[in-house]
């Protein structure tokens, strides 16, 4: 069992709000059950999800090891841009979860590795993430890095904090992005109101708390009057980052269901999310110490995507 103590610096907040920013790998429904189970003090008294905090009390939380599961290898066909005895890099496609979560236990390319790789994975992220050093979202596609030791792990793991990983990413982008260059700097955190998002607008101290730095280098590749076909660079690596630097200066991802307008263009519907790919992947060899590159090829959707926007503008 994990014990967390936090001492309050903002005034009146629920206690399930608060904690749940503090938090944010555990759900808000998670920290209530948490609460009803009187896993929750402040100032050493159990208190209800609804109270409201003050500056200067303590909260104490204990949080139960999770139960352990069971996480079954499964036949699933990968592609794989490399392999070594000791890392691979895949394509992954869209729709593929990368590891197991409440509502997709199979299927995931955690899945997928664990048959292909058998018992050669790196241990360090536990039994949900075998040989996962970053991921990418479910509909994103393109490079994924996977770890089969320890030693590549941690090593790779350095260079993920140290962002000296190369991650370009093309998009499809909402709008006429005029400058040819954007850096575009901006922390993220939890959004104030909606957990399941993230967002550049600070305006609270709890959503400073867990707010970090973010850069994200976009260059523009070519131009279809409403739509943009952008690469972005990461020069950090926070959740959802390309999706919420593009929304927060006014060019969502085509497709995306998330920060991208209520209303879903036509041509956005053969796109089952945003259009966004992970093309190119360069690291420092773990081992032998040497620059590996990869460049991930187009899904087939979004090459026939930008083929109908060249088209459009054309005619």
């Amino acid at each position: 069992m994990e014990t967390y103590t936090f001492d309050v610096i903002d005034n009146d907040h629920r206690v399930d709000r608060y904690l749940s920013e503090l938090l944010p790998d555990l759900s808000r429904s998670f920290i209530q059950k948490l609460i009803k189970d009187e896993r929750v003090r402040v100032d050493d008294v159990i208190v209800k999800a609804s109270y409201r905090l003050s500056d200067g009390e303590q909260i104490i939380i204990e949080v139960p090891d999770p139960i352990p599961l069971v996480i079954e290898a499964e036949d699933i066909p990968l592609e794989i841009l490399y392999e070594d005895e000791c890392l691979l890099v895949i394509n992954k496609p869209k729709g593929m979860v990368v590891h197991p979560a409440p509502g997709h236990y199979t299927g995931t390319v955690v899945n997928a590795i664990m048959f292909h790789c058998k018992d050669e994975l790196s241990g360090i992220n536990g039994v949900l993430r075998p040989g996962i050093v970053h991921r990418i979202d479910k509909d994103t596609t393109g490079s994924l890095l996977i770890c089969k030791s320890d030693q590549a792990h941690q090593s790779l793991a350095s260079q993920l904090k140290e962002h000296s990983i190369t991650r370009r990413y093309h998009a499809i982008v909402h709008g006429n992005i005029k400058e040819d260059v954007i850096i575009i700097d901006a922390a993220i955190g939890r959004h104030p109101t909606d957990r399941k998002k993230m967002s550049t607008a600070i305006g609270k101290l709890s959503h400073q708390m867990t707010s970090k730095d973010a850069v994200t280098h976009l260059k523009v590749l070519e131009r279809f009057g409403d739509y943009t076909y952008v690469e972005c660079e990461l020069e950090t690596g926070r959740t959802h980052q390309i999706r919420v630097h593009l929304a927060s200066i006014g060019h969502a991802i085509l497709g995306d269901e998330v920060y991208g307008p209520s209303r879903l263009p036509l041509i956005a519907k053969q796109c089952q999310g945003q259009t966004l790919h992970a093309k190119i992947l360069g690291f420092i060899h773990p081992i032998s110490g040497e620059y590996l590159e990869f460049d991930a090829p187009l899904p087939a959707y979004f090459i026939e995507l930008l083929q109908k926007l060249r088209y459009n503008y054309s005619n």
